[in-house]
């Protein structure tokens, strides 16, 4: 019976190259939706790498998912947040084109963000090996946002001022959880008001105030090690 075999060429296969790869070495691949094949490597040529699969696998996605409504910020800030978001391990991210964002995506320029940031979150999750890659969905208005919140087991909008305390709300085991990161000017009363009508709570993340490119990361943190995710394995 032949081997399962599988050739990797173009990008995957110079990315390979340019890690040493050797015969005998183990090399496992991933679709990024939950497909994994353990494998070694066959043959390892320029440019292109052979594998012999061992072993196959899919695995679940992990409960409860995590998103992240994240305010656009300005510059090169938002592949910065997507980065940190992926690593961590997220499930979904949204730009949110909240009222206050400095970066204003339109025509072509949203085409332009959007497309640096699923390409962020694919490389971040090569990077941190996850088996199931975040979803980069389109730019979100308040509205958009405001249904996710309305769906979410629970949602959360990152407030400094905040009574509650991130790391004290009680968690649930499946379904959604929605973190809502503002701008570095903060979300406005309108805002506010029509998140928290559709069941959003408000929570702060202690005495500090981080930049809205690193505020998702560390609630994520949070979230993620309380809900034993973080033990998960190669499924984050």
């Amino acid at each position: 019976m032949a081997a399962d075999r599988i050739v990797l060429r173009g990008a995957e296969g110079r990315h390979a190259t340019v890690r040493r790869l050797a015969a005998g070495e183990r090399a496992d691949i991933t679709d990024g939706a939950g497909h994994i094949a353990e494998c070694v490597v066959a043959a390892a040529r320029p440019g292109e790498l052979e594998l012999t699969v061992i072993a196959r696998q899919v695995l679940p996605s992990p409960q409860p998912r995590l998103t992240v409504l994240q305010a656009i910020p300005k510059g090169d800030r938002g592949e910065l947040a997507v980065e940190l978001l992926t690593e961590a391990g997220v499930d979904v991210i949204v730009p949110w084109a909240a009222d206050r964002c400095v970066a204003v995506w339109r025509g072509e320029r949203a085409a332009r963000g959007l497309r640096r940031w699923a390409s962020a979150a694919q490389e971040a999750g090569k990077q941190s090996r996850r088996t199931w890659f975040p979803e980069v969905t389109s730019q979100a208005d308040l509205t958009a946002a405001v249904e996710r919140i309305r769906a979410a087991a629970l949602a959360i909008v990152l407030d400094p001022d905040a009574a509650c305390d991130l790391a004290r709300l009680e968690l649930p085991a499946s379904g959604e959880i929605v973190v809502v990161v503002g701008p570095e000017g903060g979300i406005t009363p309108v805002e506010d008001e029509a998140m928290r009508a559709a069941g959003a709570i408000a929570a702060s993340l202690g005495p500090t105030v981080l930049r809205a490119s690193t505020a998702g990361v560390v609630a994520s943190s949070v979230l993620l090690s309380r809900t034993g995710r973080w033990h998960y394995g190669v499924g984050g």
